[in-house]
């Protein structure tokens, strides 16, 4: 798995068509850099360690792999995104499962309270984890687009000022600029993010 991957290559029905074919090696790695780090959150908000998490990840993979040689996208039937959405659930479940009683994850926030709750697909738990797990992955992909597509020093002051959330002047003595230009750069940079979000929202099936 990379962790580190900022990239992705949304998924798209021409994607889905090559990933029947096995030994297309490229198209597998960009589904797997779409998803793979998306997945991994996932699994580790419900409450797995790391290892548990990077198998929740091949796992559904796996799963998935097996399904495409004869998988046919039918928006009428359902989206991409919410048929792997139950892959994983069975996974991360499964997962909880074979813990004993005493290791299930505490909630704290981020967790959810039993494995119940991920298992049932009519309680919201495992839902809400997935949507906004979903949103930030969004968030991060659309920041680094945005990243590749603007002006070192323009997005250096937006992620000190905005991500890093660093003062005003500590910005500006450190970059040598003024008020005016970190506002300019906060407010170009949140634009474009957003433009992103929106794009890759519209992309997504």
């Amino acid at each position: 798995m990379r962790p580190e991957t900022d990239d992705f290559i949304p998924t798209r029905q021409s994607l889905l068509s090559r990933l029947r074919s096995w030994d297309d090696q490229e198209s597998w790695r960009d589904f797997f850099d779409t998803y793979g780090r998306f997945i991994y959150g996932i699994a580790r908000r419900s409450g797995l360690a790391d290892a548990e998490a990077q198998d929740v990840v091949q796992d559904t993979f796996f799963a998935v792999a097996k399904q495409m040689p004869g998988f046919r996208y039918d928006p009428s039937i359902g989206s991409f995104k919410g048929w792997l959405q139950q892959i994983t659930r069975r996974r991360v479940f499964d997962h909880l499962r074979k813990r004993r009683p005493e290791e299930q994850p505490a909630r704290d926030g981020g967790a959810v309270d039993s494995m119940e709750e991920v298992a049932d697909t009519t309680t919201p738990g495992f839902d809400a984890l997935w949507e906004a797990e979903w949103q930030e992955h969004l968030l991060r992909t659309a920041i680094a687009r945005v990243k590749r597509k603007t002006h070192p020093r323009q997005f250096q002051m937006f992620d000190l000022y905005v991500t890093q959330q660093w003062p005003m002047k500590a910005v500006m003595d450190t970059l040598g600029v003024n008020a005016a230009q970190v506002y300019m750069a906060k407010m170009r940079i949140s634009r474009l993010i957003k433009a992103e979000v929106r794009l890759l929202q519209s992309q997504t099936i």
